[in-house]
């Protein structure tokens, strides 16, 4: 090979290097606020403009729809937009305390997107190792007194009580349970806005290893797929007492929330179906996908199991009525009943905390101040195992920051109650033989 092919191979490669480096500078560059973007747009006069038009377009949009000088107006200054890129580029924070204004602005520059157009999730990407964080709290659950038993118990249960054994997890539990059980004032109904409030808290703000736990806990059995379909409380969270709503007037209502939109978006985006990867979904990321799914909860749209003897989730809608819309709100309601992403991520999930990291050995977790030992009695509320009771008959006695163990489901009766060791049982007494037993029950 001559010199000058030589340079020519070498600067080949020196190029591919160079464009790979900048690819992946470039994909790594910091997602834009969609408020700091709107802050960066307002001091240039051209993009203030475009966007106080816009602005106008969708709060008119948002009353009625617009006619077509308007529209052509409005679709005008969406063009105008697309130089400033911060501005379409922008993500938001799911859960935040600006998360409201940031989608305001975000589908603000989207005001004529159609559900058909979800191809990006207005959230930023959130990197999830539930298998590593699965696998460290329930090992932590292991080393507490509330989970002696390892084999053969109702897993729902058991991810309750880890659940109560972490203070920020086991309050807003509460806190959600007690919100979707109050009736209002002379109504024999719940409330349904602070119900949906308190669980969105929930599930926001407790670590997804154990908000995500009670949501997606592996069942082989009724009593336990009865516990796992009643966590979100569905007679108030999404059931309504008469008919089934139209899935098509449904998601019309959820697409005038920016919220439950924004939702709704990162849904499609996460769940999104595929034939060819073994997972089922396009994007190859099932915690992703569930956490989605989750986001979901405490919206209009607020999905939930449709039986206690499997993973089959859908919408609290039928398409009667639909006419000549049917293969329309077929498609909504089959992207959760036949969704192969969302069903193969939600039966991986209890796969995913087999086996925990080799000597790690997490921090014990810590109790609630409301189920300090020595004081189960006055836990705030009372216990879960009469599943059978029927959904009209929910008053709050269905749920428990550390549900106890009924007699079927647990054989510690000696010095244990509620899952709790007895003041008379010395903690480190069970620990030690427990420590020693552990790698090989694991291994």
């Amino acid at each position: 090979m001559s010199r000058s092919a030589d340079n020519m191979l070498f600067l080949g490669v020196l190029l591919n290097v160079f464009i790979r480096g900048s690819v992946q500078a470039s994909s790594s560059l910091p997602v834009v606020d969609c408020l700091e973007a709107e802050q960066r747009c307002a001091v240039e006069a051209a993009c203030s403009a475009w966007y106080q038009e816009l602005e106008y377009c969708a709060s008119q949009e948002a009353v009625s729809p617009l006619g077509p000088e308007a529209r052509h107006r409005c679709l005008k200054a969406q063009s105008s937009l697309e130089d400033y890129r911060p501005l379409l580029d922008c993500k938001c924070q799911r859960g935040s305390r600006r998360e409201g204004g940031c989608l305001k602005v975000y589908w603000t520059v989207r005001f004529s997107q159609g559900h058909e157009e979800y191809d990006v999730s207005p959230y930023e990407d959130v990197e999830l190792d539930l298998g590593r964080n699965m696998a460290t709290s329930r090992m932590a659950s292991i080393m507490s007194a509330s989970s002696l038993s390892l084999d053969g118990q109702n897993q729902c249960l058991k991810a309750a009580q880890d659940c109560g054994l972490f203070e920020k997890c086991g309050s807003l539990r509460s806190e959600y349970v007690v919100a979707c059980t109050k009736r209002a004032p002379g109504s024999t109904h719940c409330v349904r806005q602070k119900c949906h409030r308190a669980l969105r808290r929930f599930l926001e703000r407790v670590p997804a290893e154990y908000s995500l736990g009670v949501l997606f806990c592996p069942c082989s059995d009724t009593l336990c797929g009865e516990r796992r379909r009643k966590t979100i409380v569905p007679s108030c969270s999404y059931e309504d007492r008469d008919a089934k709503p139209n899935c098509l007037s449904l998601e019309a209502s959820c697409m005038k929330e920016e919220l439950c939109r924004s939702r709704l978006a990162d849904f499609q985006y996460n769940c999104h179906p595929a034939p060819t990867p073994p997972s089922g979904c396009l994007r190859e990321n099932g915690a992703a996908c569930l956490k989605a799914y989750a986001g979901l909860i405490g919206t209009i749209m607020t999905p939930n199991y449709i039986s206690n003897s499997s993973v089959e989730v859908s919408q609290w809608c039928s398409c009667e009525g639909s006419g000549n819309q049917w293969r329309d709100c077929l498609r909504i309601l089959e992207a959760f009943s036949t969704n192969s992403c969302l069903r193969n991520s939600i039966s991986a999930f209890g796969s995913l905390s087999l086996r925990p990291e080799e000597n790690t050995l997490p921090a014990s977790p810590r109790p609630s101040p409301k189920i300090q030992p020595g004081n189960v009695e006055d836990n705030a509320l009372p216990d879960l195992n009469t599943v059978e009771n029927t959904e009209e008959e929910e008053d709050g006695r269905e749920f428990n920051v550390i549900p106890n163990y009924s007699e079927k489901e647990s054989n510690l009766h000696s010095g244990v109650r509620g899952g709790c060791v007895g003041v008379s049982a010395p903690l480190t007494s069970l620990l030690v033989p427990l420590l020693l037993t552990g790698p090989l029950s694991w291994g």
